[in-house]
C-alpha cells in the first residue's frame, strides 16, 4: 500500500504591508524563475517581498524589487540580490493581468511566497490603492475587534 505523503506549503516569507495599503481584487498563483543560487538562498530564508511589485515587460510579467540575499558559498556564478525576475504564468493568466493594469489602474503586489511541493511559488495579488482614510478605517476596525475580544474573554 503506497502512502501519500502531503508536502503542504511552507511559507518562506509574507508581504503583511501589502494588505494595510491595498485592497485584493484577485490572488493567483505563479512559479518565479530563479537560479540555483537564488533557490538556495531562499531555503535558507533570506528573501524579502515587501517593497516588491510586477509589472509587464515584453508580454511577460516580471517581479521588480524583491530582494533575495547573496548566496554565500556561491562562486562567481552568484546572483544579482534586486534584479527581475519572470513570474511563470500561462497566456491567458497574463493577458487578464494586463488587461486590468492598463484599463483600470491596478497593480500588481506579491503577497507571500512559499514551497509548494518543492517548488518555490509566489502569490500575487491584483490590488488597488487605499487612501488614508481607507487605512485609518482598517486600523480602527482592528483595534476594535481586539479590543472586543478582550472584553468577551474578560466577562466569560
Amino acid at each position: 500500500m503506497n502512502k501519500k505523503t502531503n508536502y503542504g506549503l511552507k511559507i518562506i516569507c509574507l508581504n503583511r504591508k501589502a494588505s494595510f495599503n491595498y485592497f485584493f481584487e484577485d490572488l493567483i498563483e505563479a512559479g518565479i524563475v530563479l537560479k540555483g543560487s537564488e533557490i538556495k538562498s531562499i531555503r535558507n530564508g533570506k528573501v524579502n517581498i515587501a517593497d516588491s511589485y510586477a509589472v509587464e515587460k515584453k508580454g511577460e510579467i516580471v517581479l521588480i524589487n524583491s530582494h533575495i540575499a547573496k548566496y554565500k558559498h556561491a562562486s562567481i556564478s552568484n546572483h544579482e540580490p534586486t534584479g527581475d525576475r519572470k513570474l511563470l504564468l500561462n497566456k491567458r493568466e497574463i493577458n487578464k493581468l494586463i488587461g486590468k493594469i492598463q484599463r483600470d489602474g491596478l497593480t500588481i503586489v506579491p503577497t507571500k511566497m512559499y514551497f509548494k511541493k518543492g517548488k518555490a511559488k509566489i502569490e500575487i495579488a491584483i490590488a488597488k490603492g487605499k487612501k488614508k482614510f481607507d487605512k485609518r478605517v482598517s486600523k480602527k476596525d482592528r483595534d476594535w475587534n481586539r479590543d472586543k475580544a478582550r472584553y468577551i474573554r474578560k466577562s466569560s
